[in-house]
């Protein structure tokens, strides 16, 4: 059985899906109907740039919805793969939207909108160089939430990324991340990068879900077959109801990406197919577990070579 898996924030590149926007139709109506549906010309900054501007949270997570979903379509309707035969749809973080969207829960246009909503709120939360992220390489989460509440009076992170084996980002203020590294040397834990972005899936951005609650309890999602994961339970969504709640409580909370894969291969899933830009997905799928098949679908090429 099989997956299809979306990735998230950090996939995106200048150019992405330029070879499926000029030899697909479809893909340039849904360019189009995207720079309509925004009322801003995303389809000319993923092509063209600058970075800069596509690198902005408020464009990116519509952006690379933009791809995935171009992508999906064309798989399913020009080279007629069902990949809704698949076990499950799962997501990362705002990947989470590509794939309800592609499973059914939430039209095209709606989850464009959404995305370039919740972007925008999770840029505004905190104001620029107040908050960020740091990768720890290595180490596991039981000894990081070790770490974390013996010196919850000195310093206050939150595990906002659980990515696979050896991978786990971590969000907090700036200063509260440079004490968070001295603990993680401390305790011969080196490999961090330093403090990059802004301080997603935690409590600091209370103000995004303000926002995403009001935007979210405004849109009807279709009740379709259960296929979703949540980022934030690891486990399938059973309704819409329970799926705009998940939502809503995904803006604050850790993407348990590590259980998510794992609890689906313990439901029999052994492919992956991850559909959007770049890999980032099939690497921590591939830390997570060695055994599984997995696809990447980045060209034409590597959809000629899909077998499902």
């Amino acid at each position: 059985m099989f997956s299809v898996i979306f990735p998230g924030q950090g996939s995106q590149i200048v150019g992405m899906g330029k070879e499926f926007h000029d030899k697909f139709d479809l893909v340039k109506k849904l360019f189009k109907e995207a720079d309509e549906t925004l009322n801003f010309p995303i389809s000319k900054l993923i092509l063209e740039g600058p970075k800069e501007e596509l690198d902005l949270t408020t464009n990116t997570q519509p952006a690379i919805f933009l791809i995935s979903y171009s992508i999906f379509n064309v798989i399913t309707k020009e080279f007629n793969i069902d990949l809704n035969k698949a076990k499950y749809f799962a997501g990362h973080s705002l990947g989470e939207y590509s794939a309800l969207s592609c499973a059914g829960y939430l039209s095209f246009s709606d989850t464009l909108k959404i995305l370039r909503i919740r972007g925008d709120a999770m840029q505004n939360s905190v104001p620029k160089g107040q908050g960020g992220m740091v990768a720890v390489l290595g180490s596991t989460v039981e000894i990081v939430e070790r770490i974390l509440k013996d010196n919850e009076k000195n310093f206050n992170a939150q595990i906002a990324n659980d990515n696979s084996e050896g991978q786990i980002v971590l969000s907090g203020k700036i200063e509260d991340l440079d004490k968070l590294i001295i603990a993680l040397k401390e305790n011969t834990i080196k490999n961090v990068k330093p403090p990059v972005s802004a301080p997603f899936h935690c409590s600091l951005m209370s103000k995004a879900t303000s926002v995403m609650r009001e935007e979210l309890n405004k849109l009807n999602f279709n009740e379709v077959e259960d296929k979703l994961i949540s980022n934030v339970t690891a486990k399938k969504i059973l309704s819409s109801d329970e799926l705009k709640d998940l939502l809503i409580k995904q803006i604050e909370n850790r993407v348990r990406w590590r259980e998510s894969v794992i609890n689906m291969i313990n439901n029999d899933v052994n492919h992956f197919i991850e559909i959007g830009p770049g890999k980032v997905l099939s690497g921590l799928v591939k830390r997570i577990n060695r055994e599984v098949k997995i696809d990447t679908i980045n060209n034409q090429g590597d959809i000629e070579s899909l077998k499902i």
